[in-house]
């Protein structure tokens, strides 16, 4: 099983803003480095194959300009491509429209950083309310999901187990750690650290079950 406290210790995340067109937009940034090579990396994000042994059941067409669907979850448009370094996509869950961007970069002891921006309109009302967790928890279970596909012995959470994992001990713990990094990250970018705290207690809650503080 993946340590998920070493887990919540190897990715870094950052929130920020950026002046778009329409209005200003938050952004998160995860990332981490993985014990893989860019090329396996590079399939493991983009093979429709391999996507659901560690994220979601995905459909479409994974080429520059086609739409994919994940089961469940978000769709969108294959904005730019960039093999085997970089790709961009529209994120669109009902009728919200945000923007991913996935960079892989080769480290010099043979690892590849995998790092994910994800840019999106967030009103300061949802904001102050649940803060960058309320994303930033389901981007550290994606990276999670990855760790555990890319571990050597195969361990992990797997898809399969996700479910079982998720209303676990283990899986609330991590839910928590993931929370309140979010909330860390928050503060780092300026956010009143009482408004950081009730947020992330508001989105440690909405994840896992357990009443806000």
């Amino acid at each position: 099983m993946i340590d998920t406290t070493h887990q919540i210790s190897a990715v870094r995340r950052t929130v920020g803003n950026r002046t778009l067109e329409a209005s200003e937009a938050r952004v998160l940034t995860i990332s981490q480095t993985y014990d893989a090579s860019l090329e396996d990396l590079w399939d493991a994000c983009t093979n429709a194959e391999r996507i659901p042994r560690w994220f979601l059941p995905v459909s479409g067409d994974l080429r520059l300009h086609g739409r994919y669907q994940f089961e469940g979850n978000a769709g969108g448009t294959i904005e730019r491509c960039d093999p085997p370094q970089s790709f961009a996509a529209t994120w669109e869950y009902g009728d919200e429209v945000s923007w991913i961007e996935v960079r892989l970069t080769p480290e010099d002891d043979g690892r590849t950083r995998f790092t994910l921006e994800h840019v999106a309109h967030v009103d300061d009302e949802r904001w102050a309310e649940f803060g960058p967790g309320a994303v930033g928890v389901g981007w550290d279970s994606g990276l999670l999901g990855l760790a555990s596909h890319l571990a050597a012995d195969g361990s992990g959470v797997t898809p399969e187990t996700a479910a079982a994992w998720i209303g676990s001990a283990d899986g609330r713990r991590f839910m928590t750690a993931s929370s309140e990094a979010w909330r860390e990250a928050s503060v780092a970018a300026g956010t009143d650290p009482e408004q950081a705290r009730a947020a992330a207690d508001r989105t440690t809650a909405a994840y896992t079950g357990a009443p806000a503080a």
